[in-house]
């Protein structure tokens, strides 16, 4: 892989659908679905401006779970709305051992003498999941969560350093990236039309329909993605972080010259990203959802509508 100075633009349509000759979620979609890969070990390598990083994967899992997260009857790990034409699926990826590391390239803008970011993490999951239009297959939203369990990562203050100056020098391909998804995402929410409600559901529903689409509806707002996010929860992370500039500045100890060293523990260490949310909308969707958040959405709103009468004013 390799970092792009612009964002592509999007990759439009579902190819399995295309190449099955269908415009529209259909048996193609579901039988890719359904499979169950196993890869023994995958290497990704990915090269940017400023450094170049190697990804490795052992034991590689991927397969489709219900909305709860467990192995089940295929049919049971999709929920399809005819009403609203849309369908939600849900994939977990599982493997045993996961290996990163990054170091600086040869042209980059990092220092001459760097140390390589290594990190070497056990058994964890990535758990999907997707909401698309049944009509062209287009992913309306989606959810990421990466579950890690015990962490042990030790750093350097140099490691430390140039893991600050790969984030720097990924940051402006990610904002523009970033800009590019917020354009596209009013029309994507625009031209999904909202959900009727029960009464017009029964009233439009013709004769010989089940008359469980409400329950199906119900089934589907429980386990609706309403907007894209990112999570990443750590179970417990050990951070050390030891002082290495005796080691380069000479081979040997100065007299005098002692290293530090500091340890962070965290449990439970959770991180939630919702790149799409707009300020004053609703928060009773996300995953961490707690009262003390009301009080937050009534002050975004209120600084909402004062910069809005400040703009109108202007």
């Amino acid at each position: 892989m390799r970092t792009c100075e612009e964002p592509r633009p999007p990759n439009g349509q579902s190819p399995i659908a295309l190449a099955a000759g269908q415009s529209e979620y259909g048996f193609a979609e579901k039988v890719v679905e359904g499979m169950f890969i196993v890869v023994n070990s995958i290497t990704i390598k990915i090269h940017s401006k400023a450094f170049h990083a190697s990804f490795e994967l052992w034991q590689l899992q991927g397969y489709s779970v219900n909305p709860n997260w467990q192995q089940s009857d295929l049919r049971l790990t999709r929920i399809t709305d005819p009403q609203r034409g849309e369908v939600l699926t849900f994939k977990e990826l599982t493997w045993q051992t996961l290996r990163i590391e990054a170091d600086a390239t040869d042209n980059g803008d990092q220092d001459p003498v760097t140390t390589p970011l290594r990190l070497i993490t056990n058994q964890g999951r990535i758990q999907i999941s997707l909401k698309r239009r049944t009509k062209d297959c287009n992913v309306m939203a989606s959810k990421l969560m990466l579950l890690l369990d015990d962490l042990l990562w030790v750093l350097t203050d140099s490691q430390l350093k140039a893991m600050m100056k790969y984030a720097e020098s990924l940051s402006e391909a990610m904002e523009k990236s970033a800009q590019q998804r917020k354009s596209l995402a009013p029309e994507s929410v625009q031209t999904t039309p909202p959900p009727p409600s029960t009464q017009q559901q029964s009233r439009s529903q013709p004769f010989g329909v089940s008359p469980n689409a409400s329950s199906i509806g119900q089934y589907f707002d429980k386990h609706d993605v309403k907007e894209s996010s990112y999570h990443l929860l750590i179970s417990r992370l050990d951070l050390h972080i030891c002082d290495d500039s005796h080691t380069r500045e000479s081979g040997t100890l100065k007299h005098g010259m002692l290293g530090g060293a500091m340890q962070l523990t965290f449990r439970r260490m959770a991180f939630d990203y919702y790149p799409f949310h707009r300020a004053g909308d609703a928060c009773k969707h996300w995953v961490r959802y707690s009262e003390a958040m009301e009080t937050r959405g009534q002050w975004a709103k209120k600084l909402v509508s004062e910069f809005q009468s400040k703009t109108e004013k202007l």
